[in-house]
C-alpha cells in the first residue's frame, strides 16, 4: 500500500480513535514514512504513535525525525527510556542526538549504558561539526588481514548484525591500522583456507576524521562507494561514512548553496519548522544591504537627467536593458558557483572560462539586440533603436562577466563563492547597465555630458 493511502487511513483511524487500526497501519508503514507523517504532530501524539513500534524500529523512525522534533521528544522522555532508545539507534544518529542534550542530561544517560558504549558515544560526539568524524558511524565490520576466509566469515556473522553495511569489509593489522578492503562476495567465493591478505585490495580511498564533510560526499559520489573509511592520525580505522549519510550531506550543502544564491542564511531544522523571526532574520540583512547597493542605479539615472529629458523614450527601454544584464549575470554566476561546488571548475580555469564567457556573451547580446531593435524602431525610431541595440550588447557582456568573475574573486579572498548570489549580481549589473545605457545614448545622440 502506498504512503499516501496509509497516511490517509492512519489519519482517519486517529480521528475515530481506533487503536487496533492505528497499530495495524503503523506496523505496515516504513519507519521513514511514519517519521514524515508525525513530523508536524504534537509531541504527545508523536510519542503515542511511536510507542506502537518495537524498540528497534522506534529507534530507526526516531533517527528520521527533524533535529528540532528529536530535541522536543528527548526532553519529555525519562533518562531510562531515552537511554534505551539511544542504545538501539545507529551509532552516528545516536551521537547527533546526544550532542543536542545539555551536559547534565548527557552524564545521566551515559550512566544507563554499558562502558563500551559510553566510550564509543563520547568519541563519536567529540568530533567537530562539519567533519567526517561528525557523520561517521562505528558500526562496521573490520577483519584482521591475517585471518583465513573461514575465520573471517565467522567474524562477519558475529559482528555484522548491527553493522550499517557488510558488503564491504575493512582489513586491519593487529594495531587496528587500515590495510585494505575486501568484499563479502570475494570472501564467500574464495577458498576457505585462503588468507584475507591475499584477497584484499590495498588501494583504498579514505579520509581522516577532520576532513570536511563536503569532501567526503564528493569522494563517495566520485568513486561510487557504498561507504568511505575514516582513519585517525595514526592510520587506525575509526569509522565509516555510508552512502546515505554522504548523500544527506550533499543535499544539505546543495540547499545551503541555493539559499546563499538567493542571499538567504542557513535555516536550521527546515523551512516548515522555522519561526517567523528566523525567516525574517535570515533574509533581512542582505535585502537591506542591496537596497543601498541599488542607490547607485538611482545615482546613475540622476547623473543623466539631461539625456532623459531630451529623449524621454529612452526610459521605456531602461527596465528591459538592465533586467537583461542582471539575468545574464545571474546565469553566469549560477554556472560558475555550481561548477566550483562540484569540482568541475577550479581557480586556475578562470582565464580559459573568461574567453569562453566573452564569446558566449557576445552571441547572446547580439541575438537579444536584434530582437529589441525591432521594438526600438517601431517605438522610437532608428536612432533610439541603434542606441538600445548597442546598449544591449554591452550590458549583456558586462553582466555576464560580472556573474562569471565575482565567484572567483570571492573565492580568492576566502569567501564562499555561493555568496555571488543572484540578488548581488543583479544589483551590480543593474547599476552598471544604467551607466552603460545612458553613456552610449549621450554619445550616440550627441548630447552634452
Amino acid at each position: 500500500m502506498s504512503y499516501a493511502i496509509l497516511a490517509a487511513s492512519l489519519r482517519s483511524a486517529m480521528q475515530r480513535r481506533d487503536q487496533e487500526a492505528i497499530e495495524r497501519l503503523i506496523a505496515e508503514m516504513q519507519p521513514a514514512d511514519l517519521a514524515e507523517f508525525v513530523q508536524h504532530e504534537h509531541t504527545d501524539t508523536v510519542l503515542s504513535l511511536l510507542q506502537h513500534l518495537p524498540l528497534d524500529q522506534r529507534a530507526v523512525a526516531f533517527g528520521y525525525l527533524s533535529v528540532a522534533l528529536q530535541e522536543e521528544l528527548a526532553a519529555t522522555l525519562t533518562d531510562r527510556k531515552l537511554g534505551e532508545l539511544l542504545q538501539h539507534m545507529n551509532a552516528d544518529e545516536r551521537a547527533d542526538l546526544f550532542k543536542l542534550l545539555d551536559e547534565d542530561r548527557q552524564q545521566a544517560l551515559l550512566h544507563t549504558m554499558p562502558r563500551a558504549e559510553q566510550e564509543n558515544l563520547r568519541k563519536l560526539s567529540s568530533y567537530e561539526e562539519g567533519t567526517a568524524g561528525a557523520i561517521m558511524t562505528s558500526d562496521y565490520v573490520a577483519i584482521p588481514a591475517y585471518y583465513d576466509v573461514t575465520r573471517a566469515l565467522a567474524t562477519v556473522r558475529d559482528t555484522g548484525t548491527h553493522a550499517e553495511t557488510v558488503y564491504q569489509l575493512y582489513c586491519i593489522d593487529t594495531d587496528g591500522r587500515l590495510l585494505g578492503t575486501v568484499s563479502l562476495r570475494e570472501l564467500i567465493l574464495a577458498d576457505p583456507d585462503s588468507q584475507v591478505a591475499e584477497l584484499m585490495t590495498e588501494e583504498v580511498v579514505f579520509v581522516t576524521a577532520d576532513t570536511a564533510q563536503e569532501e567526503v560526499a564528493r569522494l563517495v559520489a566520485r568513486y561510487d562507494l557504498l561507504a568511505l573509511p575514516v582513519i585517525n592520525g595514526g592510520e587506525r580505522l575509526v569509522g565509516i561514512v555510508t552512502y546515505d549519510d554522504a548523500m544527506d550531506v550533499a543535499e544539505e550543502e546543495a540547499t545551503e548553496d541555493m539559499h546563499k544564491g538567493m542571499s538567504i542564511g542557513k535555516i536550521e531544522g527546515g523551512l516548515r519548522s522555522a519561526s517567523l523571526y528566523e525567516l525574517y532574520r535570515k533574509r533581512v540583512v542582505w535585502l537591506v544591504l542591496l537596497v543601498f547597493a541599488n542607490i547607485f542605479s538611482g545615482a546613475g539615472i540622476a547623473y543623466f537627467e539631461e539625456t532623459i529629458e531630451a529623449y524621454i523614450a529612452l526610459v521605456f527601454f531602461l527596465p528591459l536593458l538592465v533586467d537583461s544584464g542582471g539575468n545574464a549575470g545571474s546565469q553566469a554566476a549560477t554556472l560558475m558557483v555550481r561548477g566550483m561546488a562540484t569540482g568541475d571548475v577550479r581557480s586556475r580555469d578562470w582565464a580559459k572560462l573568461l574567453g569562453r564567457e566573452v564569446t558566449v556573451a557576445i552571441g547572446l547580446g547580439l541575438t537579444m539586440a536584434l530582437a529589441v531593435s525591432v521594438v526600438g524602431i517601431f517605438r522610437a525610431g532608428t536612432e533610439i533603436a541603434m542606441v538600445v541595440a548597442m546598449s544591449m550588447v554591452a550590458i549583456v557582456i558586462i553582466g555576464s562577466l560580472i556573474g562569471m568573475i565575482l565567484p572567483f574573486l570571492l573565492q580568492r579572498f576566502g569567501v564562499d563563492p555561493a555568496t555571488a548570489s543572484a540578488p548581488l549580481v543583479t544589483s551590480i549589473a543593474d547599476a552598471s547597465g544604467v551607466l552603460i545605457y545612458f553613456a552610449i545614448a549621450t554619445a550616440v545622440l550627441g548630447l552634452p555630458v
